[in-house]
């Protein structure tokens, strides 16, 4: 067994294949770029090296760099964790020629799953079966839009080298086809430096199922099936194992494929083979097909460990090793349900867009497995995925697996950063989830009911009020004392549209909340406060604003009560940056008229693209930036001339 390897990640996938291997006696080093310095999978390892600058470019995806750290380490192996050159056959080719070892499988069997167009024909030999599209190398428009003509609408577009749902487009009638080709292509370019596409059939009705294999070289084996259909824009959100609704048939049938398709290659290591199912009359053994095989491990391992009792990041060294499978087919047996929710700094009312920040609280159930790369005070930057971290649940049965996932997640504390913290706990609890009535596009049918956010509760209320006036951790019987009359302070609050103007005074422990319609009585017993029989949320002051736990955070802003707010359409007028990021296209030029969702600029953040759109009609006033621009957030992009439809 390797004495120290190199984990060439970041993140909480480095932080916990750090954890096997120190299990295992295995010495671990990491590796980070600047904006990395202070992470926290650079302090859980024995040693770091910095590789470089912020962008992954110059850090995680140099592997001159990555491979000098190995080297002046003594590292024996590399694990390449997921993303980054996890899948890059280049990688361990070069590690090869370094005398070092690959955890992972050979350069030939990334090669042959890393174009997806490649891969779906290896498949068709294979006797797997494959969704009906267009896999060729002719890249023409014209070529592109007969095949789309003969397969159908509505149909994918997909970048052949993509994945987590990057240069992918869903287009539903001819007209919108040039379109969606052009920002696939775009997309894909800056993804993986590789425009070409593949157009596939869509399912109307699918259900996204993998199987996790594993192979030594000689002998292959799976762990069982995972379901992944809870997702937006392609990119999962929630995944479970067992997969819902199968059975042992069904299991086999898929199963068999899985391993058929990794056999195909001879592959070594842990991987993914994923498969599109119909799911509009239940799932059957004849309406599956290949998606793709991810040759590295996946986010969504962890529920799978879960059912198996499998430490899939222990099988992986010991395989790179040159040892065999710890365990054969029959050894095998699923135990429970496990479910697994993605925490994302995000913005969920506003497009999912990602966020930066600070977070300054940082706090998980002790409930669940919290697979997490954070801890309170850390940055999330523009230069990676924004993914907090993972929340994961085991229990007997799918029905005790959802309310343990509930807890967890209302139990889950994190401020500074808005997440989408509510939008899990919106879909653990949905009916629609709960009888498993969902397929891959569920979320985006339902969006906008899921990120309604209704008025704060009153205890939510009174906890952000008192959280502004400091009064959470004062005890005593003095709490509030005045000498003549009790003291009493005004406390404005904004959530959203919603505006409270409050006035607080205290007594002995006692705070006296009103406003001109209602007051409330809150008492503080053994450091908590209670309101009649039901003890108030936690929450944080932050600057201007308060973070109340409650319903995943709600985060009211603390207002000056003596301000009155103006009103201007100035800023209306002025298409700013939601995040810090790069301009990879700008629509439009000074003088042209626009309409309502006229695309403005497309700007490139935290690996997607992310399209501004006209807010009305308007005329471009004067253009701040080209194709190409690093910018910060609030960046002014555009400036508008908003027009009067009636002109």
């Amino acid at each position: 067994m390797f004495k120290k390897i190199l984990i060439a990640n970041r993140g909480e996938i480095a932080i916990r294949i750090a954890k096997t291997a120190r299990r295992m006696g295995i010495s671990t080093v990491a590796v980070y770029s600047d904006a990395d310095k202070d992470a926290l999978h650079v302090a859980t390892s024995d040693e770091a090296y910095c590789i470089g600058a912020s962008t992954p470019t110059e850090s995680y995806l140099n592997i001159e760099r990555v491979i000098d750290a190995a080297v002046k380490s003594g590292s024996e192996a590399v694990h390449p964790g997921y993303g980054f050159l996890s899948e890059n056959p280049d990688f361990p080719e070069a590690l090869e020629r370094t005398g070092l070892v690959f955890i992972g499988p050979s350069a030939e069997s990334i090669r042959a799953m890393g174009l997806k167009s490649a891969a779906k024909r290896l498949m068709t030999k294979a006797n797997v079966p494959v969704v009906p599209g267009y896999h060729g190398s002719d890249q023409r428009f014209i070529t592109l839009k007969a095949e789309a003509n003969s397969i159908g609408y509505p149909l994918l577009i997909k970048a052949v080298a993509g994945g987590g749902g990057k240069g992918m487009r869903l287009v539903e009638d001819p007209e919108n086809f040039s379109e969606a080709l052009h920002y696939a292509q775009s997309e894909a370019t800056n993804a993986f430096d590789n425009s070409h596409v593949l157009l596939e059939k869509y399912i109307s009705a699918p259900r996204h199922i993998e199987v996790q294999v594993f192979g030594d070289g000689e002998k292959t084996i799976h762990l069982f099936e995972r379901d992944c259909s809870l997702q937006r824009r392609y990119q999962k959100v929630i995944e479970e194992a067992p997969a819902p609704g199968i059975t042992e048939p069904i299991r086999a049938a898929i199963c068999d494929a899985a391993i058929r398709a990794a056999e195909a290659i001879d592959y070594k290591g842990a991987g993914t083979v994923e498969f599109i199912a119909d799911g509009s009359n239940g799932l059957r053994q004849d309406k599956f097909w290949f998606l793709e095989m991810n040759t590295r491990l996946q986010v969504e391992h962890p529920v799978t460990e879960a059912v198996t009792g499998v430490d899939i990041v222990e099988w992986q060294l010991r395989v790179s090793a040159g040892e065999k499978l710890p365990l054969e087919q029959d050894d095998l047996h699923l135990n429970g349900h496990a479910i697994e929710a993605r925490v994302y700094a995000e913005d969920a009312a506003n497009g999912f867009l990602p966020v930066t920040g600070r977070l300054d609280h940082v706090r998980f159930a002790d409930r669940s497995r919290n697979d997490c790369s954070v801890q309170s005070g850390d940055q999330i930057n523009p230069f990676y995925d924004p993914m907090i971290g993972k929340v994961i649940v085991h229990e007997k049965n799918r029905s005790e697996a959802l309310t343990q996932l509930s807890a967890a997640l209302r139990e889950t504390e994190l401020a500074g950063s808005k997440t989408n913290l509510s939008f899990l706990i919106d879909l653990a609890e949905h009916s629609d989830f709960a009888k498993f009535a969902i397929d891959t596009n569920w979320i985006d049918r339902n969006v906008k009911h899921l990120v309604q956010t209704a008025n704060p509760s009153v205890n939510a209320l009174l906890s952000a009020v008192l959280a502004a006036v400091h009064v959470g951790r004062i005890k005593g019987d003095l709490l509030g004392f005045n000498l003549w009359s009790p003291l009493k302070q005004a406390v404005k609050l904004r959530f959203n549209d919603y505006i409270s103007n409050l006035s607080v005074s205290f007594d002995r422990n006692t705070a006296y909340i009103s406003d001109k319609n209602s007051s409330y009585i809150a008492q503080q017993r053994n450091g908590l406060w209670w309101h009649r029989e039901q003890r108030l949320p936690l929450a944080k002051a932050i600057g201007s604003s308060v973070w109340v736990f409650e319903d995943g955070g709600i985060i009211f802003e603390l207002c000056d009560p003596l301000y009155r707010e103006g009103k201007t359409i100035a800023d209306a007028a002025s298409v700013l940056a939601p995040m810090p990021g790069l301009v990879t296209h700008v629509a439009v030029k000074k003088g042209q008229r626009l309409q309502k969702g006229d695309k403005i600029v497309v700007l490139e953040a935290m690996k997607m693209e992310h399209g501004l759109a006209a807010p009305g009609t308007c005329e471009v006033e004067e253009v701040k930036v080209s194709a190409g621009d690093q910018v910060e957030a609030a960046a002014e992009l555009v400036r508008l001339k908003i027009v009067d439809d009636a002109t």
